[in-house]
């Protein structure tokens, strides 16, 4: 997959979120966990993670209701 259409693919998993990944976003979101900078549904490489943190090189995946 090109990564234009990654990048579209990541735009559309943010906008249908599910209430698993909304609540764990609203925790990590603006720094709120240990000061660290979150993305939430990022590409990497041929994957789209749920969240990345740059900064301690950390991938999340979530999986919920």
């Amino acid at each position: 997959m090109p990564n234009s259409k990654l990048t579209d693919r990541a735009r559309a998993l943010r906008a249908g979120h599910t209430r698993a990944e909304a609540l764990l976003w609203y925790a990590l979101r603006n720094r709120k966990l240990g000061g660290w900078k979150w993305k939430r549904q990022v590409p990497r490489g041929p994957y789209i993670v749920d969240f990345y943190c740059a900064e301690a090189d950390l991938i999340v995946e979530v999986d919920g209701w």
